[in-house]
């Protein structure tokens, strides 16, 4: 049981921090007032880009390094397009998801299947020890970092004049305009930071969590990590909560998947309607879609009190601002 528990927590650890870098990613961006759907577009650009780097050049360090500039760099065109353009960031966002579901695709492809020797965990003395709960302290460099930088994201956000003058811009640009602060600049700084927490987000899953590129690798965590943010009523303490939750959706299905195994021979003498229900359950496919529906049902879940949402959400979110 203690292996099994074991094996849960880690898989929802690793499951959990992409969400948690895209999720305060965006958290941050329409914080300022700018809605980016292009998460997951961001976050395969980043995944590709840190793949190839690490795999050419043998460090994984630059290949992290490379994911998060790709992903600013996305995010960049991106800001320039709604915040100075004034384009709708809707269509913006979705086009930037296709553009980088298209381009990663085409960069990656002759990388599909070859093998990378990622992020090794490394294990903290005394704390890795605890029985069950020791592997929360036997996690690789880039997740220890991961689970830092959020923290002081959000410290950043909440708790200094920098933080206050984000989410001046996303409740009222004009009267931030008045004061002084520089919208348009504002708006691009969250939205780069965003990107950029993007492409880490991306690196980490090819460089930590599958060790391997594959096309579509990131598999929607970008779209979870925009419903995460809503799911959070954009506050970071219920996105880290939110995160976990969602990883753990991600990872019961490898547990289901390992009971049934374990179970095979009791499975094997009950009626065949018992059999049917229990392959069901834990068919591949149903698995995997249990992150989403768990999205579509928390969403609703969230929807019935609208001025709630109404009241923590960014008040200029997805307004053009023109000087």
């Amino acid at each position: 049981m203690d292996a099994f528990l074991t094996t849960l927590i880690a898989s929802v650890v690793l499951a959990s921090i992409p969400l948690c870098l895209a999720g305060m990613g965006e958290l941050i961006t329409e914080k300022a007032g700018v809605l980016n759907l292009g998460v997951e577009g961001m976050m395969l650009l980043g995944a590709v880009a840190a793949f190839v780097v690490a795999f050419e050049s043998g460090s994984l360090w630059a290949g992290v390094l490379i994911g998060v500039l790709v992903g600013g760099l996305a995010a960049a065109l991106f800001a320039f397009l709604v915040v100075r353009l004034l384009t709708n960031q809707v269509a913006t966002g979705l086009a930037l998801t296709i553009l980088g579901a298209g381009l990663s695709a085409l960069i990656g492809v002759k990388y599909v299947g070859l093998p990378l020797a990622g992020f090794e965990p490394v294990a903290m003395p005394l704390l890795s020890s605890i029985p069950v709960v020791g592997v929360l302290f036997t996690q690789s460099a880039p997740a220890y970092l991961s689970i830092v930088l959020v923290v002081l994201l959000a410290v950043l956000l909440y708790r200094t004049r920098v933080g206050l003058m984000v989410r001046a811009v996303g409740e009222s640009p004009t009267v931030a305009h008045t004061i002084g602060y520089d919208v348009v600049a504002v708006r691009y700084g969250a939205t780069i930071v965003g990107g950029m927490l993007s492409g880490l987000a991306g690196a980490f899953v090819v460089l930590v969590q599958f060790k391997a590129w594959q096309e579509g690798i990131t598999g929607g965590i970008g779209w979870i990590a925009v419903a995460l943010v809503v799911f959070a009523t954009w506050r970071p303490s219920r996105l880290f909560f939110g995160a976990l939750l969602f990883g753990l959706m991600r990872s019961v299905g490898f547990a289901a998947q390992a009971a049934s195994q374990s179970i095979g021979d009791w499975l094997v003498a009950q009626p065949a309607w018992v059999r049917e229900v229990v392959g069901f359950l834990t068919n591949a496919q149903v698995l995997n879609a249990l992150p989403y529906v768990a999205t579509i049902v928390v969403l609703c879940w969230i929807s019935r009190d609208w001025r709630k949402i109404k009241l923590n959400a960014p008040a200029s979110l997805s307004q053009p601002f023109l000087p």
